[in-house]
């Protein structure tokens, strides 16, 4: 296990919250990493995964048709 490191641990080194690492490990987008019940262990030499929200805003207003903006 000395290969692992916990979610806090990660979330420190990446400056991250401990909740995005969360999300991250449950959506499988941090290769290597294993669940043991409630309990994710991160390899400690996986890099950082890219951020892949959308941030341009593309889809802000999405509900309004185009004449309403």
């Amino acid at each position: 296990m000395n290969d692992y490191e916990t979610i806090k641990e990660t979330a420190e080194r990446w400056n991250l919250t401990v909740r995005r690492v969360q999300k991250l490990c449950s959506e499988g987008r941090i290769p290597g990493v294993i669940r043991f019940g409630k309990v994710w262990a991160i390899p400690r030499d996986v890099s950082k995964p890219d951020d892949a929200r959308i941030t341009t805003g593309l889809y802000k207003n999405w509900r309004k048709s185009k004449e309403e903006i």
